[in-house]
Order: structure tokens, then C-alpha cells, then sequence
């Protein structure tokens, strides 16, 4: 990645085992498709969802040439997402995805080869 990755922790109390896994699997977004300029992460819990049980919100916001990529795992329509580490692979799995369909539409336009030709004239 070009920039840092950005964790932030809302409600939800900061935990370097949960930090760990989010950049492990950021740094795979990256090895998959390594022209992320920008990685944002947060993690956050609801206020006031106890009586229904804790669900966790996890939210990625992936800069890439020419668009924002936003993955946004709402919890209340996954009851798995009471457990953290299954709403965290659920969103990279769903960043994944979206980034496969970026780069899909990329190559299929040729704008890999636009941004590769100006590298080589530089």
C-alpha cells in the first residue's frame, strides 16, 4: 500500500490480536491488487443492541486509481457478525471481491496498460 493503513476502534476496546488480523489481511488485499493508495478500517460495536445481542459494524474504505471502493457490512443482517473475527473476514472477503471486480473492468478497458505505458515514459 502506498499509504498507511488506517484501524479505527469505535465501542469496541482496541486489541492488538484483532489490529494483527486486519493487517494480515489488508496486506493480502494488497498483494492481490498492488495499486491500493489508501486503506481505511473501522471497527465498531452499536450502541444500545444488548438486548439483541453485541453485533459488530466493520466498514473498509479502499483508495484505488480513479475510485473509492466501500465495503460496508451492516450487522443486523448477519447474526454471525456477533462474533468479531467473522464480520472482519466477512468484509475482506466482500473488499476482495469488489477489488477483483475493479480489476476485471480495468484490464478490460486497458487503463492497466495506460498507467504502465506512463511509468515506462517517466
Amino acid at each position: 500500500m502506498k499509504v498507511p493503513l488506517e484501524i479505527t476502534f469505535r465501542n469496541v476496546p482496541r486489541s492488538d490480536a484483532i489490529e494483527d488480523r486486519i493487517r494480515a489481511k489488508a496486506a493480502k488485499l494488497d498483494r492481490f491488487f498492488d495499486q491500493i493508495t489508501g486503506c481505511r478500517v473501522v471497527v465498531e460495536a452499536p450502541h444500545n443492541r444488548h438486548h439483541k445481542g453485541n453485533t459488530y459494524h466493520v466498514r473498509i474504505d479502499l483508495s484505488v486509481p480513479g475510485q473509492d471502493i466501500v465495503v460496508n457490512r451492516e450487522p443486523e443482517r448477519n447474526p454471525e457478525h456477533q462474533d468479531l473475527w467473522v464480520a472482519i473476514r466477512d468484509a475482506f472477503n466482500a473488499a476482495q471481491r469488489q477489488l477483483q471486480n475493479y480489476a476485471g473492468k480495468r484490464q478490460a478497458t486497458g487503463a492497466h496498460r495506460a498507467v504502465s505505458d506512463r511509468r515506462a515514459m517517466l
